[in-house]
């Protein structure tokens, strides 16, 4: 029975070591670089009323038509990301052109006239802030400035008239980007640009004719970034 007490009183439990549970962090795909790329964009979408004056203010038609731009363009662009967690940030600076424009017809002032708006150039100063939803996937917005370079043209039966202006308004838009390996991107991406009234004075040969031009519009694009 000693011996029984003495066998008993020894015995140890064995001890079962639990593995540790590790928690894999969620990978963050790194956008952060200097970049490069280009697109292919089509306008639509504007909202240029058409109206004439005389230089004097005696005669003047409202309401006649609208010459709204659209088309397809195509665009190269630079700029350079920072990151922080999911969140992306920097500037973009972009230039566009393309078949861009809009015309209509018209009887005004005793004469069957055409009016038609022509963008040449576009450049834009953006900022586009994103977060990364998955290590592959940037939805983003921007915001900025954009430069347009244009023409009017108003045709009669005589003779037609262009003249060229420039104006500076602002640009916005929302995206998407995703990575196809750790250089090369896809996007897709709209645009609303917003660009005041600017009086463009025709010196036809009945006088000076003023139209109130404003031509801001809608984009939408597709295109590649390479990233450094």
């Amino acid at each position: 029975m000693v011996g029984g007490v003495a066998y008993a009183g020894g015995y140890v439990a064995p001890v079962i070591e639990e593995a540790p549970v590790v928690v894999e962090p969620t990978p963050v795909s790194d956008w952060a670089g200097a970049y490069v790329g280009g697109s292919l964009g089509y306008a639509f979408g504007g909202d240029d009323v058409i109206g004439l004056e005389s230089s004097d203010g005696s005669e003047r038609a409202t309401d006649l038509g609208e010459a709204d731009i659209k088309g397809v363009n195509g665009g190269l662009h630079a700029g350079y990301r920072w990151q922080r967690d999911n969140w992306v940030f920097g500037p973009e600076l972009g230039i566009e052109g393309g078949s861009v424009d809009g015309s209509d017809s018209f009887n005004a002032l005793g004469m069957d006239r055409e009016l038609e708006s022509k963008l040449n150039y576009l450049v834009s100063l953006r900022m586009k802030t994103g977060y990364a939803v998955n290590p592959e996937t940037l939805v983003y917005g921007t915001f900025g400035v954009a430069h347009g370079d244009f023409d009017y043209k108003l045709s009669d039966a005589n003779a037609s008239y262009t003249e060229g202006f420039s104006d500076t308004g602002v640009t916005a838009g929302l995206g998407v980007e995703r990575k196809l390996n750790e250089r090369l991107s896809m996007f897709a991406e709209w645009e609303y640009r917003h660009f005041e009234k600017t009086a463009v004075t025709f010196a036809t040969d009945g006088g000076d004719l003023v139209s109130q031009a404003t031509p801001k519009h809608h984009n939408i694009k597709v295109g590649v970034n390479y990233r450094f």
